[in-house]
């Protein structure tokens, strides 16, 4: 399970911060991931809220059910990932972000893309942590082929 470092060092103070100081994490991995890990790293003092998201392995699409589903990610990834990070980082007044996508099989319930944001208030939170799911959804070069019940399966373009 993917849980805070020794090198995740809780940022302390106001809330100028320079864009690379404010992300804590942008990387493709294949092990566990979970929203609740990524929340610890955005974690500060003076943080009024801390948004996050988890992007969980439903059991259905377009009314089909889904037995599981693998990700592949262009050797790319981690580094669009970084750029949407520091993309969105710039333009909101977040005091931290984190985002992570894995990689590889996930079962029905496994988190496959966990984002966290902190700031002074909710409202640039909340914004900041929609804009960063969309973008990466949007941007990372990541496929997810999709194995059904009946035998069948599909590739997904984008996470």
């Amino acid at each position: 399970m993917l849980t805070t470092g020794e090198s995740a060092q809780p940022v302390r103070g106001g809330l100028a911060r320079p864009t690379d100081q404010a992300i804590r994490l942008a990387d493709v991995v294949s092990e566990p991931i979970s929203a609740a890990a990524l929340a610890s790293l955005v974690n500060d003092t003076a943080a009024g809220a801390t948004v996050t998201f988890s992007g969980d392995v439903r059991d259905h699409d377009h009314g089909r059910v889904v037995e599981r589903l693998e990700y592949e990610a262009h050797p790319s990834a981690a580094q669009v990932l970084a750029e949407v990070a520091t993309d969105v980082a710039s333009r909101y007044d977040l005091i931290a972000l984190a985002v992570v996508h894995r990689v590889g099989p996930l079962a029905i319930g496994d988190c496959a893309l966990a984002a966290a944001v902190s700031a002074a208030h909710r409202g640039e939170a909340f914004a900041a942590c929609t804009a960063l799911v969309d973008e990466v959804k949007a941007r990372i070069p990541v496929w997810k082929h999709q194995y059904f019940d009946d035998g069948t399966d599909e590739w997904v373009n984008c996470a």
